[in-house]
């Protein structure tokens, strides 16, 4: 039997919106407001509207082309919308550059891992480190004594993370060395040292066995736990998005279809219909 995690009840702002209970007296971290992008003739992501509680674990599901990984690199900015608006804490990311908005907040790991193969795995932490650094550039070439106390602490912060995956015994091995579930988290990881405030996974329990997918969502609840930020993910595992989100907004043709708690999304007809196929997968 999969472990039981303790998921917030869903309660609505005053717009009527429903985040997590113990979000209510804080603004929403993520505002998507009629959201939407076309290619050409097709209305790839149409009239989003999707909101996120600071410390809500949300899931992003739909069947395959539903539009999943586009809201994604809408989110950051790997393309702009064609209408609609996106609020990152209350500022518009309209006219922001993918690494503008990583500097704002939001940081993503891929469906396929992007790891820097060649590098070891403490350097693919330092990589995602850079928002933080402070060193100047003269610091660096002369290598002053304040570029060494910013690397020592930035080692320190590098090795936490990696610890907090069970990846510190590996820190001077190549990324590309280490086994498929082990990149997952370094890729997590790498994430999470850019200090963002809503983390987006896509798909990170793909290619995983279950007792990987176990681990994985122990290490998301700890994640949103520990550093008090918000999670969006998109998965196709069910056992995993029912198991660990409190709030789930399911895509179908760009548009959305449902949204609500994972109960309210098991029995959904539509959702039924659409993705899960029928009742007695729903149910599982």
């Amino acid at each position: 039997m999969p472990k039981e995690f303790k998921r917030g009840k869903l309660a609505p702002l005053p717009s009527n919106v429903l985040i997590p209970e113990r979000d209510l007296d804080k603004s929403p971290i993520l505002e998507c407001r009629r959201l939407g992008i076309d290619f050409g003739g097709l209305r790839a992501v149409d009239d989003l509207d999707l909101t996120i509680g600071r410390t809500e674990i949300a899931g992003l599901i739909g069947p395959n082309g539903a539009g999943k990984t586009t809201v994604f690199n809408l989110l950051t900015k790997v393309y702009n919308p064609t209408r609609g608006s996106i609020l990152l804490d209350g500022t518009d990311t309209a006219g922001k550059t993918t690494v503008q908005v990583n500097r704002m907040g939001i940081a993503r790991t891929f469906q396929n891992i992007r790891l820097f193969h060649n590098q070891s795995v403490l350097d693919n932490v330092l990589i995602g480190l850079h928002n933080s650094m402070t060193c100047s550039l003269a610091s660096s070439i002369l290598r002053l004594p304040s570029y060494w106390k910013n690397e020592k602490i930035a080692r320190e912060r590098a090795m936490e993370y990696l610890s907090l995956f069970g990846l510190e015994s590996h820190a001077n091995e190549l990324a590309g060395s280490l086994p498929y579930g082990a990149q997952r988290r370094l890729e997590i990881a790498r994430a999470l040292a850019t200090n963002p405030s809503l983390l987006l996974l896509d798909e990170p329990a793909a290619g995983m066995n279950p007792s990987e997918t176990a681990e994985l969502m122990e290490n998301i609840v700890r994640i949103r736990d520990t550093f008090q930020i918000a999670v969006l993910l998109i998965e196709h595992d069910m056992n995993l998005v029912m198991g660990i989100c409190e709030g789930i907004c399911v895509l179908n043709f760009g548009k959305v279809i449902a949204k609500g708690s994972p109960e309210q999304i098991r029995e959904n007809p539509a959702v039924i219909e659409a993705y899960l196929g029928r009742k007695g997968v729903a149910e599982a």
